[in-house]
């Protein structure tokens, strides 16, 4: 059984019979929507809602790139751990390192970049720096 990588933050969820397709498994975009809420989750754990980024900041974070490779498939009823780790912070965008595992084994991993962006333009701004650090902080 391996363990999330050090400073890896983690998400359990639980496979439900929504969550499945034809064959019994996790159909594939599901796994977007498990990874979608670990990175909420990791942000809430970090101290920001993102309603409040959106509203106190006046900025929110959006997924501009993802790269995903699927190794095995999740079935109904399992627990499952998400983990979100931070590869890279620079400007307007956050590179993350995401698995999706059971039993410490990885199901599907993902490369994810998510940029900060101007709430009324959509226009990719830096990270404010109260958010950078504290992110930082958390990664250290």
């Amino acid at each position: 059984m391996s363990e999330p990588e050090e400073g890896a933050f983690v998400h359990r969820v639980r496979v439900y019979y929504e969550d499945t397709d034809a064959a019994g498994v996790v159909y594939y975009a599901n796994y977007l929507k498990f990874l979608e809420r670990a990175r909420t989750e990791w942000l809430r754990a970090a101290g920001f809602e993102q309603t409040a980024l959106r509203d106190e900041h006046g900025v929110v974070f959006v997924v501009r790139a993802l790269a995903v490779e699927y190794a095995a498939a999740a079935q109904f009823n399992d627990a499952l751990e998400v983990t979100v780790a931070v590869s890279a912070m620079h400007g307007s965008v956050i590179e993350l390192a995401q698995t999706v595992c059971r039993d410490g084994v990885p199901l599907v991993s993902a490369s994810v970049k998510i940029a900060c962006v101007n709430t009324p333009t959509f226009k990719p701004v830096r990270i404010p720096k109260s958010i950078m650090e504290k992110l930082a902080a958390r990664c250290a």
